[in-house]
């Protein structure tokens, strides 16, 4: 998940606790890293898995009228 200026912080959190299965305390941390970091991964998962939870984190900002920003990336194995 990308950093931005405008997304509500609490809003990442229920955002990464409702798409990634996290506890507040894990989504809260997982969040500062991304506002202190510019990004930070939320889960480690298959190609399928991880494109369908980057449409479901994109398009529940969408709705919510935020500009957060999620992608997924290969991970080195």
């Amino acid at each position: 998940m990308l950093n931005d200026d405008y997304t509500p912080m609490e809003f990442v959190v229920v955002v990464i606790q409702e798409f990634f299965g996290k506890d507040l305390e894990s989504a809260t941390r997982i969040m500062l890293k991304i506002h202190l970091d510019g990004k930070a991964v939320c889960g480690v998962y298959s190609r399928d898995v991880a494109v369908t939870k980057v449409d479901q984190v994109l398009e529940a900002a969408h709705k919510a009228g935020h500009p957060l920003q999620c992608v997924c990336e290969p991970v080195d194995m």
